[in-house]
């Protein structure tokens, strides 16, 4: 595409957004970009929205280890449904492979690179972000600069690896091909039984080729059982009137992003449950919850409860743990929590 028909492109896309915010105020990035057809990423590179947008390039790990430069910014991660965001320092930034890592106090990371195929430096209304995007044209990432921000450092990154604007090819992902439904139960009962951490799970599903709601529904109620889907409020109340610590994951094909701490402030603001404090604020659409599942896994230090929600396409939009680490026990307090929520008896 040469630089004219990126410009003509722009200029068509820009147009149409005007016309489509005037009647429709209030709508984000995410949602406009969809009701126009197109992905965020071109919605960016279009500068729609008033939008300054810089395309960065190099390699996504080159770029993401220059976070730990910044300072105090802040992390985003969402997905369709819930947003959660996290104030603090990128901090023991590993990014020398096709899976990353960030395991600062505050920002906690998992970051799957193969993903990540744009990225770029945006302006809008004040607030500057770095913004990444996956071949969908998806975004599975953005940092915002804060007042606690080195500025100096910011610019610094953005001018090292900005380049040439080139329109983003949003290509949409291929079904998935995972099984719906367990084909042998008792095998994958046996397998999840011995399991020796947390983590074994995926590579679990990936052996037998199923689905996650496959998998739950078929390791029996004393593994995983579905709960009401109001079972996520009552959670972060308990939590949050008790000071309970929790771990909580909300994740996309890029990013796993981690909060790990308590939660006091909570509010309803329409469909939107959240949780609006100083360092961590989580938005989740209650609407989106088809189904909430209590799930039960044995490991070395003793059995680990989350709960999991899940959205009508079978997609997993938010994961709660009791907050511990390796080597540590659950905490008894999320144990019976997560107990109370259900009308089964868990394995013990």
């Amino acid at each position: 595409m040469t630089n004219n028909d990126f410009s003509t492109r722009a200029e068509e896309l820009r147009a149409r957004n005007e016309a489509l915010a005037a009647s429709q105020p209030g709508l984000r990035a995410r949602n406009l970009a969809q009701a126009l057809g197109v992905s965020e990423a071109e919605w960016v590179a279009a500068g729609c929205g008033g939008v300054k947008a810089t395309a960065l390039h190099g390699k996504p790990q080159e770029i993401f280890r220059e976070l730990g430069t910044l300072g105090e910014v802040m992390a985003l991660t969402r997905n369709d449904w819930c947003v959660h965001e996290r104030h603090g320092m990128y901090e023991d930034i590993q990014a020398d492979g096709p899976v990353g890592l960030v395991l600062g106090p505050d920002i906690d990371l998992r970051v799957f690179f193969t993903a990540w195929k744009s990225a770029w430096a945006v302006e809008q209304d004040g607030r500057q972000s770095l913004q990444f995007f996956d071949g969908a044209g998806v975004a599975v990432h953005k940092v915002y600069r804060t007042d606690g921000t080195d500025a100096a450092a910011w610019d610094a990154l953005v001018a090292r690896f900005a380049g040439e604007s080139q329109w983003p090819v949003a290509q949409a992902y291929a079904p998935s091909a995972d099984a719906e439904q367990v084909e042998d139960a008792s095998a994958w009962r046996e397998a999840w039984l011995g399991m020796k951490d947390t983590h074994e799970f995926f590579p679990l599903l990936r052996k037998f080729k199923v689905s996650r709601l496959a998998a739950l529904t078929a390791a029996g109620e004393d593994l995983a059982q579905p709960v009401p889907a109001d079972a996520v409020e009552r959670m972060l109340q308990s939590a949050a009137e008790s000071g309970l610590r929790i771990m909580c994951f909300v994740g996309n094909r890029g990013m796993i992003q981690i909060h790990s701490g308590p939660v006091q402030s909570l509010r309803r603001t329409g469909p939107w449950f959240n949780v609006l404090d100083p360092k961590f604020n989580l938005h989740l659409d209650t609407t989106a919850i088809a189904s909430a599942w209590v799930v039960n896994k044995p490991t070395t230090d003793g059995w680990v409860t989350s709960l999991e929600v899940y959205a009508s396409t079978g997609d997993l939009i938010v994961q709660f743990f009791g907050e511990r680490k390796p080597g540590q026990r659950e905490i008894p307090q999320w144990r019976d929590l997560m107990v109370s929520l259900c009308s089964a008896p868990l394995a013990a």
